[in-house]
């Protein structure tokens, strides 16, 4: 039992087991565990970007409802890897939600990740299961996007939606960990992992637990070489050529440096975008690379070359010069 612990990834490992442990969304928190003191748990829809704490509160509800034999026969949790066509909601899910279980009071749990990857027909299926075992099953839908779950779903759920962490609240769970595995890493790395996060607590552990390992100092370096992201340093040497050099220059030493570090035309893009908003430049200049910027991320997308597409870049910084001058 020691070495399954001790081989777990961290965001296993850590997670909350219980809703106090929970370090966000305290409003939704607070409206869930009064549904369940007072017994009158609902169904629920909650939704929200990956890694902010839909499937930890959900299950930190279980473990509230039910005691540690009961949560196997009491609920039946299936992910996105799971098949989720309109068998298993004839099947299996049928099966669990009709049936009750002897000598146990109270409602069965039925927990649906990643909802919105179900089929329309499976969708269909489930609203009427939903209204006609109310009485014996509570239904928790989990999903990214809430525009994929059907009217007829969401009308029959109480929705939550969960948005990105805060800074501060990450920090403070980032803290917790690095303090219990002795990790020896320094402020710049800390925000490092924040910025790239982008509020996903997840991607903050992943990213700490690959680092952690990859190198004996974690700093700001290490997290962006870990993940394969351009370096600030990086970033700003490629703005200086592509604000001042000409493009035969500046397209050898940008294909050079992305070789060199194995970057994506992609990640520099974003990277180049954040950039331009923290730089004085004429507002119709401005307008005129944005729009540049995202017609490469499109033709990007479509699979062109990025040989191409980086040439494109330049040529956008060329002509905006023009501009100023």
């Amino acid at each position: 039992m020691v070495l399954e612990i001790l081989n777990l990834p961290w965001v296993e490992k850590y997670r909350p087991n219980s809703l106090q442990d929970l370090i966000s969304h305290e409003d939704i928190i607070k409206t869930i565990t009064k549904f369940i003191d007072e017994n009158t748990l609902p169904h629920l829809l909650l939704y929200g970007p990956p890694g902010t704490g839909k499937t930890s509160a959900i299950l930190a509800c279980a473990k509230k409802l039910y005691k540690k034999e009961q949560l196997r026969s009491m609920v039946l949790e299936l992910n996105a890897s799971d098949d989720r066509g309109i068998n298993i909601v004839r099947g299996p899910i049928l099966n669990f939600a009709s049936t009750r279980t002897i000598f146990k009071s109270g409602f069965k749990l039925v927990i649906l990740d990643e909802a919105d990857a179900m089929t329309q027909d499976a969708q269909n299926a489930l609203r009427r299961i939903i209204e006609k075992f109310t009485d014996n099953v509570r239904f928790c839908l989990i999903c990214n996007y809430l525009s994929k779950i059907i009217p007829a779903l969401q009308s029959r759920c109480t929705r939550f939606r969960f948005g990105p962490l805060e800074s501060d609240q990450i920090l403070r769970r980032l803290n917790y960990v690095i303090e219990q595995e002795k990790i020896n890493i320094d402020d710049s790395g800390k925000k490092a992992l924040i910025d790239l996060a982008q509020g996903d607590m997840r991607k903050v552990l992943n990213i700490l637990q690959s680092a952690a390992t990859a190198f004996p100092q974690v700093n700001e370096d290490a997290i962006y070489v870990c993940v394969g992201h351009p370096l600030k340093t990086d970033i700003t040497n490629m703005m200086k050529w592509l604000l001042n050099d000409d493009f035969i220059i500046t397209f050898r030493r940008i294909q050079s440096l992305k070789i060199e570090k194995g970057l994506a035309l992609q990640d520099i893009l974003t990277e180049v975008h954040t950039f331009l908003h923290r730089i004085e430049l004429p507002s119709k200049t401005l307008n005129n690379l944005l729009i540049s910027l995202c017609d490469i991320e499109y033709r990007l997308s479509s699979g062109t070359s990025e040989k191409l597409q980086l040439s494109s870049l330049i040529a956008s910084f060329h002509i905006a010069r023009n501009e100023i001058d």
